[in-house]
Formats: structure tokens, sequence, C-alpha cells
């Protein structure tokens, strides 16, 4: 019975179903507490009762449910303690799932009856205590989710007997102590995150450890060594030093310590002569709580919304003393892969610095004033918003604001701009970074019209010599129109997705249209919209907003205006073809086919270098 929207209490004589096998009501409006004459139902295998409204205590009667292999009570208000013999319940083998509930108290001994069981999700709760030792006993786990609760004390040690293990996610909890070389033996673990804890010493190397795109370590600022992909400080190792080396390491500190009390001393005498530098963009980290976002954004008021996507909304805020004018990105958080979208942001945005990549100045991650977990990004303000808006935006009926519309010359450079981003990204970079998501609406203008990639939600990083991607695993890879064709077919990503993307993009500047279109129909597509009208049908294809008004006017000031016009308008035909040709070049179906981002780059910038030479735009 699944999205029939179902409201009400379950009555006390569901007990009596005493045939029932299996209990559905996934994602309906029911509410109250489970009647306990549900454990009456000793033949139910499967009981589902995830995304309503239930509250109060889980029965300890599903202790009598001996023939329960799935059990799915998360997203629903449950609280109290998780009873030992209903989360011992030796029948479960599918899934047990209490996560998203507001469930208290430690996670019981009796976890460990669970040897059969596949998948175990206690996140998103408040339980605290130690992780029990028993939860080795689970041999059979693939998937083990205790995230968001307070879970202190370390990593037990029998944990590492769980031979079958997948997936473990630890993250935002209290842990602490080491991380043993032993979890690096689990052959099968392939992600594991124990992000926003307390460990510490020295990360191990082999197994997951070595899989940049398997590993999440963020928030552990005591944590060394590791692979130098994870970018963290080296281990301090203890030698045992001579007297004589212990007293020149102490002279050599000595000496330190008076220079840069000297170099302070330096710097308050030269401080008056100096103007400070308080802006932002020297202060990249600042700390920016809930609450000043809130006052910049004025509550998160619709009038200040200048965004909206898959996965949060975009603010336009003016922050702090300083008044400066920054882009909040929200993340919504009731979308589960939001705040993978979030964490892979974080981990792309942090590792790159480039002129058409948009600025993030800061984020934000805690809670809001409701106690709810609350993410959200902070970037330069583009003041001339998307290109979406430059392509495809119609002003209202009655609004004295006129059409926008983007000239020839404006155009090519943002074409430019944003091959130039794709090549960083792809070839200049440390890190090989695919952007996966590249259309009109992730590109964003400042105030001289330079372009800047934007949304790096769905990007990818490509270890080199290797199919292993990072990734948020957040469903299609880019969007529909937009992306690869092969992806469609489950192509692994590659930069040759990011080239198709920036092909269609390109010819959709150039010919005001979408790769939607209505009126591309049976095997029509954008890409052959515009290579069968090249050359001599150039025109028919390009946007009517393209208007040469200025040449035309020059020309017509000539005394031979007439052979001017002709002739500009033949170079302009000829730079419109070259332009469009790298579009169609960019975006063919075939992989092979394509050019390689720096080549189509190339090609742009010898076409721009023609322009200037011959005066077109």
């Amino acid at each position: 019975m699944y999205d029939n929207k179902l409201k009400g209490a379950l009555p006390e004589t569901i007990g009596k179903l005493h045939m029932l096998e299996r209990v559905h009501l996934h994602a309906n409006e029911f509410y109250g507490e489970i009647p306990f004459s549900i454990g009456n139902l000793s033949r139910l295998s499967e009981l589902r009762l995830d995304e309503n409204n239930f509250h109060g205590n889980i029965p300890s009667s599903l202790e009598n449910c001996k023939s329960l292999l799935w059990l799915d009570l998360s997203s629903n208000s449950f609280n109290g303690t998780i009873p030992p013999n209903v989360i011992g319940l030796s029948s479960l083998s599918k899934s047990l799932n209490l996560s998203r509930n507001y469930l208290s108290g430690s996670l019981p001994w009796e976890v460990g009856n669970l040897k059969n069981l596949v998948e175990l999700d206690v996140s998103k709760n408040n339980l605290s205590g130690d992780i029990p030792s028993s939860l080795g006993d689970c041999t059979i786990l693939q998937r083990l989710n205790m995230d968001h609760n307070k879970f202190e004390g370390v990593l037990p040690e029998t944990l590492y007997s769980l031979k079958g293990i997948e997936e473990i996610d630890l993250s935002y909890n209290n842990l602490s102590g080491h991380i043993s070389k032993d979890l690096a033996k689990l052959s099968s673990l392939s992600k594991l995150n124990l992000s926003f804890n307390d460990l510490e010493g020295e990360l191990p190397t082999g197994g997951v450890f070595g899989n940049f795109s398997g590993i999440s370590i963020s928030g552990n600022d005591k944590l060394c060594g590791g692979i130098p992909e994870l970018e963290l400080r080296e281990c301090f190792r203890k030698h045992n030093l001579s007297f004589e080396a212990k007293l020149t390491i102490s002279i050599c500190c000595a000496l330190v310590v008076l220079l840069l009390l000297y170099a302070v001393i330096y710097y308050f005498l030269r401080k008056s002569k100096r103007k400070a530098l308080k802006s932002y963009e020297r202060d990249p980290v600042m700390n920016i709580s809930y609450g000043e976002l809130l006052k910049a954004t004025n509550g998160f008021s619709p009038n200040n919304m200048i965004g909206q996507g898959g996965f949060g909304s975009v603010y336009k805020g003016i922050l702090g003393p300083h008044q400066t004018i920054v882009a909040v990105k929200v993340f919504n958080l009731v979308n589960r892969e939001a705040t993978k979208s979030f964490m892979t942001e974080c981990e792309i945005l942090r590792s790159v610095r480039y002129r058409n990549l948009v600025k993030i100045i800061d984020g934000c991650s805690g809670v809001d004033y409701q106690g709810n977990d609350f993410k959200a990004l902070i970037y330069e303000f583009m003041p001339n918003g998307s290109l979406e808006d430059w392509l495809h935006s119609i002003p209202a009926k009655n609004s004295e604001e006129q059409q926008k519309s983007l000239n020839l010359s404006q155009r090519l450079n943002i074409v430019i701009d944003v091959a130039s981003a794709l090549d960083y990204l792809h070839n200049h970079n440390q890190l090989h970074i695919v952007h996966c998501d590249l259309k009109p609406s992730n590109i964003l203008l400042d105030q001289n019209m330079t372009a800047h990639v934007s949304d790096f939600g769905l990007s990818r990083i490509i270890i080199e010599d290797s199919s292993i991607n990072q990734t948020s695993s957040i469903g299609i890879k880019g969007t529909i129109g937009y992306a690869a064709p092969e992806y469609g077919m489950g192509s692994k990503v590659t930069t040759q997705g990011d080239v198709y993307s920036f092909g269609i993009l390109l010819l959709e500047i150039f010919t005001g249209k979408r790769p939607t279109y209505a009126g591309f129909k049976d095997e029509l597509n954008l890409n052959r919209f515009v290579k069968t009208a090249l050359p001599e049908r150039v025109m028919e294809v390009v946007d009517s907003r393209l208007v040469f008004r200025e040449e035309e006017e020059r020309a017509t000031t000539s005394s031979s205006s007439s052979t001017l016009l002709q002739t500009r308008r033949g170079k302009v035909d000829e730079l419109l073809i070259s332009i469009l040709k790298v579009g169609v070049m960019c975006s063919e179906i075939s992989p092979r086919n394509r050019i390689q981002i720096n080549d189509a780059l190339n090609k742009l910038h010898e076409i721009r270098n023609l322009v200037l030479k011959d005066e077109l735009v």
C-alpha cells in the first residue's frame, strides 16, 4: 500500500490478523502509537511503517514476531530507548532501519544476535554511549549506518571481524582514539565515513584508506598521515636524541622565538603606516553561523531567493559589518542526497581556485533554531545572474524591464570562459575533476559579464590510471539534454562527458534553442540541427536576437556602405560557422569523435583573435 496517503491510527485489532505476513504502510499519514497487539502477528515477515507520524515507544511485543525478516520504522517520531529484545530478534536478516527518529540511550548489547542481518541503520537519532563490541558478531552485515548520533569511546576491535562489510558510516558522533590498521584489512569495505568525530593519530593507507573516493575523514583535526590526496599533516615521529642534539634544537627554538618576537614588534610599528585589508577575500574562513545567515537573508525571505534547484535554494544576502553581498545556497536536507551534494561541493571547491570558477567564501554546517540539521555554502555574489536568465528569460507582462540579450562578442567571451574553466578542471588542477552538470543555469556572470562555472554537487574526481571515481552517488550524471549519451548506457564518468555538455551549451548560446526544444522530433537534436545547416544556411539557425546594428550603422556612414556591409556580413558568417563547428565537434554522439576541451579552447581563441583583428565586434 505505497503512496496512497492513508491516515489515522493503527487499530488494536490488527493483532487479530494472525495470517498476515507483510505490512507495508510506507509514506502515509498514520499517527499515534503502534498497538501492542502487533506482537500477535507471529507469521509477519516484513513490517514497513517508515515515513509516517508514529510516535511513542517501539513496542517490545515485536519480540514475538519470530518470523520477521525486515523491519523499517525510519522517518517517524519514535522516542525512548530501543527495546533489547526487538533489536536482538535473530530472525531479522534483510534490514533493520530505525533511522531518523528521536531514540535515545545506548545501542543494546543484544544487537549481536543479528547474526544474519545484511543492513543495520540507526542513524540520525540521539543514541549515545559506547558502540557495543557484540556488533562484531553480525558477521553477515554489509551496510552499517550509525551517523548523526552521540556515540562515544573508541572504535571496538570486534568491528574488524565484519569480513563482509561494504559500507560503514559513523560520521557526526563523538568517537575518539586511534584507527587500527586492522580496519584496512576488511577487503570488502569500499565506503567508510568517519568524518566529524574526534579521532587522532596516524591514518592507515591500505585497503579502503588507499581509495580517495571511498574514505571520508573530514572534521578529525588530530589525524595525520594517510594517502597524499587527503592532504593531512605529516605525523610526528619520536626519536631518541642525544644531549647535544637536544641542546642544538633548544638553541634553534630560542632563536626562532626571538625572530618571531622581533617580527611582531616590527609589524605593530609599521601597522599605523598601512591600511588594513579587512575584506572577506582576505579572510576565507569566516565561521559564519546559522543566525548570521538568517539575518543576512532577512529570514531566508522568498523576496531574497535568486535561484532554486534539486538540492536547495539560493538567497541573496548581506553579511557582517562590511555589508558584503553574497549568495547563500541552503541545502534541502529532506532530500537525502543533499548532504552528499554538500560534502562533494566542499571537497571540490577547497581544492580548486580559478578565475572562471565560482568562488566559495565559507560554509555553515550545524542546526537551526528548531534543532534541525542545517547546511549552507556562501559564494561570491554574481550581479548579472545566470546565463539561463540571459538566454531564455522573458519579462513579465506590464513590466518595464526589457528582455535581456547578449551580443556576439559577449557570447564568444562566455564560451571561452567556460572552456577555460573546464580545461583547468580537466588538465591543470592537481585533481582531475569532471563537472557532470554543465548547463546555462550553472554559468554565473559577474559585473563584467565574465562567466564563472558553479554548482559542483554532482562533480567527480577522476583518479589517474584507474576507473575509480569520487562521486556523490547521485543518480543521473547530469541534466537531460546536456548529459552525455553514453551515461544513459551506464558508462563511467569521463572528461569527454563534460566536452559533450560544453558543445551543447555552445550551440544553445548561439542558436538560442534548448537541447530539449519541442521542435526536435524523431532523431533530430541540437547537434544535427546545426550540422545540417552548415555552412550555407548558418543564419537560419543563429539566434534571431544576434543583430549587428552597430556594424550596419558603421558601414552606412562610409561612401562604400553597401560593399563594406556586404564584406562585413560575409566575415561574420564565416565567424559563426567556425564557432558552431566547434560546438558540433564537441557534441558528437560517440566520445571518440569529440575533440578535447583544450583543442576546443585553442580554436575559440584563434577565432577571437581574428575577430579582434578584423574589428568585427
